[in-house]
């Protein structure tokens, strides 16, 4: 069942994707689309109670350098 559901929501994840790019600016939606790892440690932390190791707040900083070089070439 989850197998199944899993899939159903990763097909329309990427709709949505596409239906983004079709719609918005292509710089926009990549920002959010690798945005969205940085959301998923946090809320994993949070909700989940997640042990967030030195490696994976190393990896979360370098996304969010990237989003930031990105954004100031925007």
């Amino acid at each position: 069942m989850w197998l199944g559901l899993s899939g159903v929501i990763n097909t329309i994840s990427w709709i949505f994707y596409y239906k983004a790019l079709k719609v918005g600016d292509v710089a926009t939606v990549a920002l959010i689309d690798k945005g969205s790892v940085v959301v998923a440690i946090v809320l994993a932390c949070l909700l989940l109670k997640e042990v967030i190791t030195l490696r994976m707040m190393t990896g979360a900083a370098l996304i969010v350098a990237g989003l930031l070089v990105i954004t100031k070439k925007s």
